[in-house]
């Protein structure tokens, strides 16, 4: 199966035509994401985003992957209310003076609160807006006024994963409906907000949920301009505690079909980095990634180190020939 000769956009992808794509032999898979990346992106161009959990643990939803979930009782987790603003904008700066340009906030709700939490998030996104940083948060469900609240206040984009496909959906999570998840999707759009939306592999999905999701997420017209593309992290007490590690190829492989199905998104390499070789997560940037969560902890769980990743866009820079040639 070929690339289309003019890298069209397009919103009409079918699940076969995505499965096909994701299981062409792999060279040939990366040279045309690659070829695709080029066409719409700075290959250099890699983002650096924070993550920070502004309210952790205690969320009512059941979903099977997750620490954070009230129903698994098991998972060794401190809960923490909604933090004050000026620690959450504290630590924006440090992530700012580290090199992030985008400050994601997360809060484990089922849906954003209708009093002065919500207030409080709002006036965090203002915060990290002034000091001159995208903004972006996940609270669960928002309605079409919160939404436009948040635009408001400048929040760039709102994050809410489909997590995998529709056929999939409901072996992973029972409390929320897919609809559900669209319902959010549709204010977040009708606010004008970016939206940023992607899933996780590894949680015993097949190839062809893999291709749902990515079918689904390409049906927006536009399409998501932010795509995190997570493994699972399996955290001991979760129902998905036994699985095993997703093979990095696979991952290159779910990367690689995300950018040529939607060439002008910013796919983010994010939650199982910290599992990846650093020769596997450039593979992940060849074949279209333009995001790592830069850090060392995504909400609870654990990601690649500073260091690693100081080492990592080490290697991304032009090679210093003259240093070499000195030694």
């Amino acid at each position: 199966m070929n690339a289309p000769a003019d890298f069209a956009i397009r919103h009409d992808w079918t699940v076969d035509e995505i499965v096909a794509l994701h299981d062409l032999p792999l060279l040939d898979l990366i040279a045309q994401a690659n070829a695709i990346h080029r066409r719409y992106h700075d290959v250099n161009n890699v983002q650096k985003a924070a993550l920070m959990s502004i309210k952790t643990g205690g969320c009512p939803e059941d979903c099977s992957y997750c620490p954070q979930s009230a129903h698994h009782r098991e998972v060794k987790l401190d809960r923490v209310d909604l933090l004050e603003t000026k620690e959450v904008l504290a630590a924006a700066k440090v992530a700012k003076d580290a090199g992030a340009d985008r400050f994601c906030m997360g809060a484990a709700w089922r849906s954003a609160p209708k009093d002065k939490r919500f207030d409080d998030v709002v006036d965090m996104v203002r915060g990290v807006r002034e000091l001159g940083m995208e903004a972006c948060v996940t609270l669960g469900m928002v309605t079409p006024d919160q939404a436009h609240k948040l635009a408001e206040a400048g929040l760039t984009a709102y994050n809410h994963n489909l997590d995998t496909g529709p056929e999939f959906y409901g072996d992973i999570i029972s409390t929320r409906t897919y609809q559900d998840r669209l319902e959010t999707l549709k204010a977040v759009r009708g606010a004008g907000l970016e939206m940023c939306c992607g899933g996780i592999i590894g949680m015993g999905e097949s190839v062809r949920d893999r291709a749902g999701m990515l079918q689904v997420l390409a049906g927006f017209d536009p399409h998501p301009e932010s795509v995190p593309i997570n493994t699972l992290v399996a955290v001991e007490g979760t129902p998905l505690a036994e699985r095993e590690k997703v093979d990095p190829l696979d991952l290159v492989r779910m990367i690689a079909a995300t950018r040529i199905v939607m060439p002008k998104a910013r796919v983010r390499l994010s939650a199982g980095r910290s599992f990846l070789s650093r020769e596997a997560q450039i593979l992940c940037l060849v074949a279209g990634a333009n995001s790592i969560f830069y850090g060392e902890k995504l909400l609870t769980t654990a990601n690649a180190g500073e260091n690693e990743d100081d080492a990592l866009f080490a290697a991304l820079a032009p090679r210093d020939t003259g240093a070499l040639a000195a030694s």
